[in-house]
């Protein structure tokens, strides 16, 4: 059975069918990490949910958009750029923005994005290539990148990530620079954004209910009742009664990409002690080895010696074969 029959089967089975599944996804989940969106994708990068993206770029721009038509997602497929999954992308009158989600502080992420966006303006320029030898300049849409984190590292509620903080060489005159704007969502901070976008809020509400809920029960069952809770208050009600099911594979797969990952670095360091035993082992007979030798040529020696003095015996007693 293929991975997108389980998205269709009935709520009353449910439940059932997703702990089926979720048996089995680990394997699935090997042979094939690029599972699909993120829900921070599903939220804020879909077409059939375009008016929370249009929200999200006026909340985060103090602007007033209100037509979906003034925006389009532009964010690049697996098959252009794979190196991010919680991405969004949206051209916006002149600007470009892109919005990532993520639960873990990355100090590279302004080299991420501004190699993301060079990505972009390529897509966004073909057939226009030759123009940039001519002495017209040619405009390019403004670029604004912004990360939403909502880990439980503490963080501040906006932090500026500088792409020459990487520099080998250090500059002083701001001559060449890209920005990352991390912005906590988590309960707490930033109230004025999410006061004024509630998809977002509803977004890190939905999360943070998870996790809570995970502090007493198995994940899937935190997952289980959060979707719930957040239903019965309208917490992202729309989406998360549509497509339960799809929402609940896709947390409980994001959710598990840690436990994978040190899973990942768990089995390394196995592997890594195993080589080493390994390497120890073999230093260890090549020792013995050579001790082996040794030992032999000490015997040889001590052979020659003998030989050596039989022969001055027998020249004493014989003289000379000459």
């Amino acid at each position: 059975m293929s991975v997108y029959a389980h998205f269709s089967f009935r709520l009353s089975a449910e439940r059932e069918d997703i702990m089926k599944f979720m048996f089995l996804k680990k394997i699935w989940y090997r042979i094939n990490p690029k599972y699909k969106d993120s829900l921070f994708c599903m939220v804020f990068g879909s077409e059939r949910y375009k008016k929370y993206a249009l929200d999200l770029y006026n909340a985060i721009n103090h602007s007033n958009y209100s037509s979906e038509s003034d925006l389009e997602i532009i964010t690049l497929s697996d098959a252009v750029y794979i190196k991010m999954k919680n991405d969004v992308a949206y051209l916006v009158s002149g600007t470009i923005a892109l919005y990532e989600h993520q639960s873990t502080v990355n100090k590279n992420m302004p080299l991420r994005g501004f190699l993301y966006f060079g990505e972009l303006y390529s897509q966004l320029l073909k057939g226009q290539k030759a123009r940039i030898f001519n002495r017209t300049l040619v405009k390019i849409p403004t670029p604004q990148y912004i990360v939403f984190y909502n880990g439980t590292d503490d963080s501040p509620e906006v932090d500026k990530l500088k792409l020459s903080d990487a520099f080998i060489n250090p500059r002083n005159d701001n001559e060449f620079e890209f920005t990352a704007t991390v912005i906590n969502i988590n309960p707490g901070k930033n109230t004025e954004l999410l006061d004024s976008c509630k998809p977002l809020k509803d977004y890190s509400t939905f999360v943070g209910k998870v996790r809570e809920n995970e502090k007493t029960m198995s994940l899937e069952e935190a997952v289980d009742k959060a979707v719930t809770e957040c239903i019965d208050k309208n917490i992202l009600r729309d989406i998360l009664s549509r497509e339960r099911a799809a929402v609940m594979l896709d947390i409980l797969t994001t959710f598990d990409e840690k436990e994978y990952a040190d899973g990942l670095r768990e089995e390394g360091r196995a592997e890594e002690q195993v080589n080493t035993e390994r390497e120890r082992k073999r230093a260890d007979d090549a020792e013995a080895k050579l001790s082996d030798t040794e030992t032999k040529l000490c015997d040889a020696e001590a052979k020659l010696s003998l030989t050596t003095a039989e022969l001055a015996r027998y020249k004493e007693k014989y003289g000379d074969l000459e």
